[in-house]
């Protein structure tokens, strides 16, 4: 959960005078009311706090920060462009002394797009058949990899060979060879071709028959054949599907699949030859029930929980000052039996070893401005002790945390930096290292981090999905010389344009969460409304987020293949057993997600959401859910809701089909 910038200023003074009472603030005025700037550009903003008559307020001061996070706004007002997107500068206007005196005011900036540096197109065919028709499409991005929406246009360098449209509808017209060109402001992309004679007969499609679900992946293979029955070799096919009531995709390598259940019809065309054939989609069919099986609500906001590794005890951090130790050995009776206390207003991620010896949680928000984290002694587990802390390097805070043999890998909110902290001597923890990405320092904001297998997945808000090679070996690198492997970035804009046409720009967004499973990597966001909707009361709030699934097939390319929106709600925290994803939806409740097989397309829309419950009764001690995660163990699933503490579920079996 990514808490609003106002935890990074200094706390406003609450106490009560005897003095005559001061005017009261009733309005900040911002100037310039918004602008544009480019990345690494700056703007001078300036504010009043003003009375009810529009006169300024004596003693009156002002705080700034950005709530969207594409800059940075330092305490004078200058606001630094650091990522594309709209960002919401607000000025806090306070008397000192005087309790609830805040007021806000705010002007939206434009952080400008860098321009087009490189060009991406799909397909890349390298030899077409006379007589074959084929589409291309480009996708411009910036230098450092931001998604462009400037026009591309194309050109060929032989028409009488291979003639193109300007928007990329592309023929093969006679043999021999041509360079197609894509041009989008200063870049460029070319694509070389070979245009084949047209000897192609016939075309054999296979699986000419597919019998699946909604969500199934088909993948065809169209093979053209000469005369005598002898494959052409390897050209170019141009895809289509056609379907009835259905819905149905089928992309440039042949990969089809299907939303909604019926009939479909998928035809390969080559050199002006065409073959069919013919998917059978049926319902997925894989809803299920969800079990209560034990609540332990709490008074104050829930954060994170972790089950300890001698399934014993699960710690349940807070948005507050403490993590409970909750037995757990009868799972429909869980009772807190101890808890640590610290220094804190959020005690957010907490993880043990792999051995159960010892653990790990981050801090936020202490008075004494040391944060950092937390390392405590689990060995008995249902009552851990802290015996250390590290704090010289992230005093500033720590969001989130992953602690993978010997080492914690720390997020650091000051500066947006991974730090790599050894505590393999527990009483003595110790940073080893430290990466970070370098578009630019304004923005930057690194918010979770996943270790598997030797490479660290960095969720990195404005820079997307990066990954790190920590001891894998494929870059060299280890804990003390974390190496670049990959980077994937999406626009997150354009992705919630329903947001921000229903509240406005400046909205917070960002690459919130990534779990590595399989070949995939799930890929959470964070959103939240530029302002909610008006008379939310009781611990109500709204929030938006999708889960990207990216193939890391190739983990040098990683590239998105499906996607899965609540809209109810917004992904945050994941887990994953098997072929279940597990998610805290946070108003939506609690999520199960059917991602067994390949993925592609819309799951939410394909019928993979398995089941879901919504978080909240009569216990909590706000009555509204908030769901933050799941962890998953022997089967029972803990689900920490922000508002009503902690539940244990289970999945219940599937019930056999109606007959």
């Amino acid at each position: 959960m990514l808490l609003p910038a106002l935890l990074s200023l200094v706390a406003l003074q609450q106490s009560t005078s005897t003095a005559a009472p001061p005017q009261q603030i009733a309005k900040v005025e911002v100037q310039p009311s918004g602008g544009e700037v480019p990345i690494g550009g700056k703007l001078k903003f300036t504010a009043r706090a003003l009375d009810a008559a529009g006169q300024p307020v004596p003693g009156a001061q002002i705080g700034w920060y950005d709530n969207a996070m594409q800059g940075e706004v330092d305490s004078t007002g200058v606001f630094t462009g650091g990522y594309q997107g709209y960002s919401r500068v607000t000025a806090v206007a306070y008397v000192p002394g005087v309790a609830g005196s805040q007021v806000f005011g705010t002007a939206l900036v434009h952080v400008l797009p860098e321009p087009p540096a490189r060009i991406d197109l799909d397909p890349r065919p390298a030899r077409l058949v006379a007589g074959s028709r084929l589409t291309v499409s480009a996708t411009a991005f910036s230098r450092h990899g931001d998604r462009r929406t400037d026009p591309v246009t194309f050109t060929s360098s032989n028409p009488r060979v291979a003639a193109v449209t300007t928007d990329g509808r592309l023929r093969a017209l006679s043999s021999g060879r041509a360079t197609i060109t894509a041009t989008s402001g200063p870049a460029t992309e070319t694509l070389a071709l070979q245009v084949l004679p047209n000897t192609v007969a016939r075309i054999t499609l296979e699986p000419a028959l597919s019998n699946v679900r909604t969500g199934d992946v088909v993948k065809f293979t169209a093979t053209a054949r000469g005369a005598a029955g002898r494959p052409v070799g390897d050209v170019a096919v141009d895809w289509a599907v056609a379907a009835g009531a259905g819905v149905a995709e089928i992309d440039p390598s042949g990969t089809f699949v299907a939303e909604l259940a019926g009939d479909y019809t998928v035809t390969a065309s080559i050199g002006g030859k065409e073959a069919d054939a013919i998917v059978h989609v049926a319902p997925r069919e894989v809803g299920r029930g969800i079990e209560v099986r034990g609540r332990v609500p709490i008074t104050m906001s829930a954060a994170e929980v972790w089950v300890h590794p001698s399934g014993s005890c699960a710690y349940l951090s807070t948005i507050a000052d403490r993590v409970y130790a909750i037995d757990i050995t009868d799972v429909t009776h869980p009772k807190i039996v101890d808890s640590m206390m610290t220094n804190a207003r959020i005690v957010n991620d907490v993880m043990t070893t792999e051995d159960g010896k010892y653990g790990v949680f981050s801090r936020e928000g202490a008075s004494d401005r040391k944060n950092g984290i937390v390392v405590f002694d689990a060995s008995n587990p249902c009552h851990p002790k802290p015996v250390s802390e590290y704090t010289q390097t992230v005093s500033g805070g720590v969001h989130s945390s992953y602690v993978y043999r010997g080492h914690a890998y720390i997020t650091d909110d000051a500066t947006g930096s991974m730090r790599v902290i050894d505590i393999q001597d527990p009483l003595h923890p110790r940073e080893v290292a430290r990466w970070q990405t370098e578009q630019t320092e304004a923005g930057r904001y690194l918010h979770d981090i996943m270790v598997v297998d030797g490479l660290a997945y960095l969720a990195y808000w404005n820079d997307g999905l990066v990954i790190l090679d920590v001891g894998n070996g494929m870059r060299g690198g280890s804990p003390t010389n974390p190496q670049f492997v990959s980077q994937f970035k999406y626009d997150l804009t354009a992705t919630y344009a329903r947001v921000w046409q229903l509240f406005g720009q400046g909205f917070v967004r960002g690459t919130h969460t990534a779990w590595r499973q399989g070949r995939y990597v799930f890929v959470g966001d964070e959103v939240y409304a530029a302002h909610p909707y008006k008379g939310l009361q009781d611990g109500n709030n709204l929030t938006f987020g999708r889960l990207h699934v990216i193939d890391v097939s190739d983990i040098t390319k990683p590239r998105e293949v499906a996607w899965y929106e609540p809209t109810d709600g917004g992904v945050h925290n994941v887990w994953v057993v098997g072929d279940t994803l597990y998610l805290g939806n946070y108003q939506g409740g609690a999520r199960a997600v059917d991602i067994s097989g390949d993925l592609k397309g819309d799951l939410l829309r394909e019928g993979r959401e398995m089941s879901w419950i919504l978080t909240v009764d009569s216990l909590g001690h706000r009555r509204a859910p908030f769901a933050w995660g799941a962890v998953v163990r022997d089967g029972n699933i803990f689900v920490p809701d922000i508002n009503t503490g902690l539940w244990i579920l289970r999945l219940e079996a599937k019930q056999p089909p109606v007959p």
